[in-house]
């Protein structure tokens, strides 16, 4: 299978939800695919009161440490490439507050995905250096937080 993806994606609820619902299992940047599964989620949360929205991000990030940490223990491989529910909750993080919008759909995309592949000082630091279901999680809440201060910056520049 891609990105030696254990048959237990398929079988085990939490390795699925780990995985993005399947969206990791791809061969070739299962982050960025993980990233565009997150966007029909969005769409649906998109115009939730912010606040709801907020508590949301907290409680996928929570959910997430638990899904991130069970599943790379049981894989025996911290941060497998396809697990990808860390790039959900990244993104989600990016378009908290953004208008509605493909166009702002898209920009978030991008920047999240710059921040996340690129890794700037602290993330990389975060990513080598903290371990388990935290360890995946934080790295991508931080792209996710620094591709949301660009993307408000740009709205409020503009975009």
């Amino acid at each position: 299978m891609a990105n030696n993806v254990p048959k237990s994606v398929w079988r085990n609820p939490i390795h699925f939800l780990a995985f993005g619902c399947g969206s990791g299992t791809v061969d070739k940047a299962p982050g960025t695919f993980g990233t565009l599964a997150a966007i029909p989620v969005y769409l649906l949360m998109q115009n939730l009161d912010y606040m709801v929205y907020f508590w949301i991000l907290i409680a996928t990030f929570i959910v997430g440490v638990y899904l991130c940490d069970k599943t790379s223990k049981d894989l025996g491989v911290h941060d497998h490439p396809g697990i990808v529910w860390d790039e959900f909750v990244g993104y989600w993080i990016t378009m908290w507050l953004a208008p509605s919008g493909w166009v702002y759909i898209i920009v978030g995309f991008i920047l999240f995905r710059i921040f996340d592949i690129l890794k700037p000082w602290p993330i990389s630091w975060l990513d080598k250096h903290v371990e388990g279901g935290f360890g995946i999680m934080i790295d991508d809440v931080l792209a996710g937080i620094l591709a949301f201060a660009a993307l408000q910056g740009l709205i409020r520049f503009g975009l």
